[in-house]
């Protein structure tokens, strides 16, 4: 059973960036997403990566995302990253790190069978 363990949340100003990482305890050949939840609010898709059988990695963003988050990942040490510029208020959440089922492009949550505990990412303005 894979275990994901997520990092670099805290606490940063409007416009500032973070990191976050998410270690695997073991491979992690499929799908790998980011997903966040706010108060009050249901979890929502924010990123993933994905080969679809092949060699190169594709990546999917949540609109509110794109442009400013990047997903990766280094299969050598079985993490995957969410770099995130440009951070707004509005991205204060707690966010997760998840392993999908398949290695295809997915941004239901349903369709994720591991997930982390979260780590809490704050934007202040």
């Amino acid at each position: 059973q894979v275990q994901l363990v997520e990092s670099g949340g805290g606490l940063v100003q409007a416009g500032g960036s973070l990191t976050l990482s998410c270690a695997a305890s073991g491979r992690t050949f499929t799908t790998m997403g980011w997903f966040r939840q706010a108060p009050g609010k249901e979890r929502e898709f924010v990123a993933c990566i994905s080969r679809n059988g092949g060699k190169l990695d594709y990546t999917n963003y949540a609109y509110s995302v794109k442009g400013r988050f990047t997903i990766s990942r280094d299969n050598a040490k079985n993490t995957v990253y969410l770099q995130m510029n440009s951070l707004k208020p509005e991205d204060t959440a707690v966010y997760y790190c998840a392993r999908a089922t398949v290695d295809y492009v997915v941004v239901r949550a349903a369709s994720y069978d591991t997930w982390g505990q979260g780590t809490q990412v704050t934007v202040s303005s």
